[in-house]
């Protein structure tokens, strides 16, 4: 049996071996560009990176540091995923005039819409600076020096290395601490929203289609760039002009079919390829069950309350859809990961590399790694659930208690660092807060405070929780919390901020939601946070070791990725349907008859716009059909990550085919195990965007802003 397994692993990998991967775009000349070619690229390693000349690098921007975007005209026009720009539209939306609800189009430059604190960021320049990071720390025994000596070392560098006036130095840790990479870097500050569909095409299947194929979502939304009169970065101004790129993708109309190359390029988030089995046990077996719970709870009283009150569906769009998107996700990856055999996989990965140690004469440097491994994750096993318990509960998903844990901080603040540092971030609080509070209902969120304390209460390792938390009638203390306390309304919270520290501080401890907060911040801070640190920097430690040797002992032809960590990178892949299960198969392509399967009149997940509706009972396509029918979404082998949301689909020449907007709920689990048999990430049609602006908002001026190129139609006139 094991045989066989092995045996269906190596024709997997063998099959898809130049699949797979999260690739630093400077270093793909060599063994990624052959594979690219092999694939069915056409272009060169320079033409996606080059540090002297303009290349597609400079066409990817980093989006509000989350998302990635693509410019797509010489004008600065820039694409990304709706949800992306979710939070734009969500702020400039009223229950009056809602452009969540019907979309949003500026005719001209003038009616583009400006967003306060809206960043995107190009990089300029990458290279390897491991030697100046590392200098000085191979001496250093204690894993807390040696990470404080690389800290400063990267303080140095990024204050010292050069750099123009208008950039900034970033230097990013790779290969878990074995490899650091310094990027120079430029944010522009000026991004105005251009376009939005309606919520019924950019966010079409809502959570039900979420991380869910065959998928019909036209998740897009279109923002411009400005810049100051030097075509540099600059504040908002009414004096600012349309960006001029160094480079933006010509867009493609010609379509894909299966086998088609595809790359992606853009800014995923964070993976963990490289865990031990143990980990990967943990995740699948104690910590995801764990979050999923609390964010099911959460998600089903906030659901309710949408469906009944449009103002609080507003209020409460964008994060509805932040808790639902990794609830999904979880469950799906926790699937994916049992359905792959991933810590099977991952145990005989491991005793294969320990076969290398041996063989290679190193058992004294990596000889320990696996039973140290597995004595840490045992150890840090209740620390780990009880911090998750914490951070779901506590800062993420009930607002007071988020808010309240805050305010502890800022009480910290002042007895670690004075009056002044105190005052600073009350006034940065009393300004922030108030975004914050537009969206807060005090109303629904004492219904998920009153759920999530009990699930925390009930559920979190006991030994580590407050005796006021275990002794309490847990649904009386939320109602008394939520008549009593000032941290219900942004009016009584700039009251309880009014004064000097002294005055603030005597407040706070008097107000029912700050000290409730604050007696589990305590308690959390006391028993969990400081072991948990001592045990994850062990970890810490023995992962770059383990990373170290995998690096070392693998052949030279093993295809070796960095983890993700929000840099930009390169995967790349081939149009390509896939098998969940027995008997099902899934093309790769969808197409607007989806839809109109899905349509449900009034349902907020699946209504259709009578307009949409039109178009496709008069198949008024224009250009952008396929044998008269019009494309929605495709998917590939792309290996892609929450970050790469909003990443240009690229073709063989370079050209704009879509952008990433997903992956399929099967492959969520690549974050930590790619199988490519069922990873693939879905791609909204660049046919179907197109469409969408041209003939369902009429704004072609925006059509016309874009170089459209037609590579399949001029390679057959060549023939």
């Amino acid at each position: 049996m094991k045989l066989l397994r092995l045996l269906i692993l190596f024709l997997s990998i063998s099959t898809f071996a130049q699949q797979g991967g999260m690739w630093i775009p400077s270093l793909l000349e060599g063994m990624n560009e052959n594979e690219m070619k092999s694939l069915g690229m056409k272009m060169s390693a320079k033409d996606i990176y080059d540090v002297n000349k303009s290349s597609m690098k400079d066409a990817v921007p980093h989006f509000n540091n989350g998302c990635t975007s693509e410019v797509i005209s010489p004008k600065g026009l820039l694409l990304t995923n709706h949800h992306c720009g979710y939070g734009q539209i969500q702020s400039h939306s009223t229950v009056e005039n809602d452009y969540l609800e019907k979309g949003f189009w500026a005719m001209r430059l003038e009616d583009e819409l400006p967003n306060e604190d809206l960043v995107v960021t190009f990089i300029v320049k990458i290279e390897d600076v491991t030697s100046k990071v590392l200098e000085n720390t191979q001496s250093l025994t204690s894993e807390a020096d040696k990470q404080k000596k690389i800290q400063e070392n990267i303080s140095a560098l990024t204050n010292s290395l050069p750099k123009e006036s208008w950039q900034e130095n970033r230097i990013r840790a790779f290969y878990d601490g074995n490899q650091y990479i310094w990027f120079v870097v430029e944010t522009f500050k000026d991004v105005r929203l251009v376009g939005a569909p309606p919520s019924s095409i950019g966010k079409f299947g809502s959570d039900t289609d979420n991380w869910v194929w065959p998928r019909h979502t036209g998740d897009f939304s279109l923002f411009r760039i400005y810049a100051d009169k030097n075509n540099r970065p600059a504040a908002y101004s009414k004096d600012n002009v349309p960006y001029t790129p160094k480079h933006f993708f010509p867009v493609s109309i010609d379509g894909v079919k299966e086998n088609d190359f595809t790359m992606v390029f853009g800014y995923p988030g964070r993976t963990q390829e490289y865990l031990p089995a143990v980990a990967v046990e943990q995740i699948v077996n104690e910590l995801n069950p764990a979050k999923i719970e609390v964010r099911d709870a959460a998600l089903k009283i906030q659901d309710g309350f949408m469906r009944k009150d449009k103002a609080i569906k507003i209020q409460y769009a964008a994060k509805y859809a932040s808790v639902a998107n990794y609830w999904k996700k979880w469950i799906g990856e926790t699937k994916g990961l049992k359905k792959s055999n991933a810590v099977q996989i991952k145990k005989e990965f491991e005793k294969d590399f320990m076969d290398k140690v041996t063989k290679a004469g190193k058992q004294a440097e990596y000889g320990n790694l696996l039973s140290e491994f597995e004595k840490n994750y045992k150890e840090i096993a209740p620390y780990a659930l009880s911090r998750d318990y914490f951070m779901e509960v506590v800062m993420r998903n009930t607002e007071l208690l988020s808010f309240g844990y805050r305010l502890v901080q800022l009480e910290n603040l002042y007895h670690a660092r004075g009056e002044k540092a105190f005052n600073d971030r009350k006034e940065n609080f009393i300004i922030g807060f108030e975004e914050l509070y537009k969206d807060f209902n005090a109303l629904v969120d004492e219904k998920v405070m009153e759920q999530l304390v009990e699930l925390y209460a009930t559920k979190s390792p006991k030994q580590f929780l407050p005796e006021g938390l275990l002794n309490q009638d847990l649904k009386a203390k939320t109602a008394e919390i939520f008549s009593t306390s000032k941290l219900t309304s942004y009016n009584s919270f700039k009251e309880l901020l009014n004064g000097d520290a002294k005055t603030v501080l005597e407040a706070l401890n008097k107000d029912s939601g700050f000290t409730f907060v604050k007696m589990l911040t305590e308690a959390y801070n006391k028993n969990v946070l400081p072991k948990y640190d001592e045990i994850n920097l062990k970890n810490m430690a023995l992962q770059r070791t383990y990373m170290k040797g995998i690096l070392e002992l693998s052949p030279k032809e093993a295809r070796i990725f960095p983890d993700a960590n929000s840099t930009l990178r390169v995967t790349y892949g081939k149009v390509k349907g896939y098998a969940p299960s027995d008997a099902v198969y899934y093309s790769p392509v969808t197409y607007l008859e989806g839809v109109m399967e899905k349509y449900v009149p009034g349902d907020y997940e699946f209504d259709v716009s009578p307009k949409l509706i039109e178009l496709y009972n008069n198949k008024d396509f224009g250009p952008y059909a396929e044998n008269g029918k019009l494309p929605v979404n495709f998917i590939g082998t792309n290996h892609t990550t929450g970050g790469n949301s909003g990443s240009p689909a690229i073709d063989a020449h370079g050209n704009l085919i879509g952008l990433n907007f997903d992956r399929v709920w099967e492959g969520t689990m690549s974050d930590i195990y790619y199988d490519p048999a069922i990873c693939r990430n879905i791609m909204v049609d660049i046919r179907y965007v197109l469409f969408v602006v041209d003939k369902y908002a009429g704004a072609k001026h925006l059509i016309e802003e874009m170089k459209i190129v037609h590579p399949k139609q001029k390679k057959k006139k060549k023939k």
